[in-house]
């Protein structure tokens, strides 16, 4: 029934239709956010781009959202909804959303307020201060889209 070695396993796992959904709907997410970023922005550097591409929060669509909804959908789909797999992601996913949306843009709001003060400080007693990093959360607009990014995704990879 299940493969023996771990190799078999890792391969099993790879062509996993719940795997490929979150791991197709979080690269689609990533690729348009970068497309966004081209578009809106003319990133100056190819090394933003891929930074964009492969590791950058915020931004339209939402990569958090697509990928815990696929995962959620796909498990669904593939088991059913009274399933514990599915109940788990469904919650895992509520999290995940809600930590991207409030507690990022909380966090967001006091590192701007930080770099607002040390610029102050700065500017005022000449203390040196180097601003932290200013993380944005996610909009009502993308985390939507990047549910319905990965609702379709995970339909797509559960059900043709």
């Amino acid at each position: 029934m299940y493969p023996t070695t771990g190799w078999e396993q890792f391969h099993r796992l790879l062509l996993s239709p719940f795997f490929l959904s979150a791991a197709f709907s979080w690269l689609m997410a990533q690729l348009t956010k970068s497309i966004v970023e081209v578009v809106q922005v003319r990133p100056q550097s190819l090394r933003r781009l891929l930074g964009t591409l492969v590791w950058r929060t915020g931004g339209m669509p939402s990569s958090h959202s697509a990928m815990t909804t696929a995962l959620a959908t796909s498990i669904g789909f593939g088991y059913n909804l009274a399933s514990p797999m599915f109940v788990l992601s469904l919650f895992y996913g509520m999290v995940v959303i809600r930590d991207a949306v409030g507690v990022r843009q909380a966090t967001g709001v006091q590192a701007r307020k930080l770099n607002e003060l040390g610029e102050q400080l700065r500017r005022q007693v000449g203390v040196d201060y180097e601003p932290v990093k200013e993380v944005h959360g996610h909009t009502a607009a993308e985390v939507s889209v990047g549910m319905l990014l990965g609702f379709f995704i995970g339909v797509a990879f559960t059900t043709l």
